[in-house]
């Protein structure tokens, strides 16, 4: 029991780590904030149909990779939710593969563009461009690159529970 517990802690604090590493990247591209985001970190979102351990990796690596970046404290807390909400989405509907993308998506497009609209009053796009901004990001991000990353790991299945 404490061998699985250990497991479980191990791929979750690993999940953070690789989400704020991606988050930094994403960063380093001027892509991790603001209206135009394409974080490559959100690649990881899918991770949580391999194992539960990517519900709380991915949540604390949202909270530390926007901590440790210039976001202000609304975001740190609503983009950190969105990521939870995504995770536990992706979590609950893992045997539907086509289906397991949308939670996140959903979840930061719905959250996030209202973040930055009404935390940071960044008033660059209007509020509706601000919501497909995200969307496309998301979309191109959790779900593009989500299933590059799902295809890539199904053969290991068993080995990433």
């Amino acid at each position: 029991m404490k061998k699985q517990r250990t497991l479980f802690i191990t791929k979750a604090a690993l999940i953070a780590a690789l989400y704020v590493t991606l988050t930094f990247l994403s960063a380093s591209m001027n892509l991790a904030l603001g209206p135009v985001q394409l974080r490559l970190s959100e690649a990881l979102c899918i991770l949580p149909v391999f194992t539960s351990a990517a519900i709380p990796g991915l949540f604390i690596g949202c909270v530390l990779g926007n901590l440790l970046s210039r976001a202000i404290v609304l975001d740190v807390i609503f983009g950190s939710l969105a990521t939870l909400l995504g995770a536990v989405g992706t979590y609950l509907l893992r045997k539907r593969p086509l289906l397991s993308l949308i939670p996140p998506i959903a979840a930061n497009t719905l959250i996030v563009p209202f973040v930055i609209y009404f935390a940071y009053g960044d008033r660059t796009l209007p509020l509706g461009l601000l919501l497909l901004s995200v969307f496309l990001g998301e979309t191109l991000s959790a779900g593009g690159l989500g299933v590059f990353l799902k295809k890539s790991l199904s053969p290991h299945r068993e080995r990433l529970k």
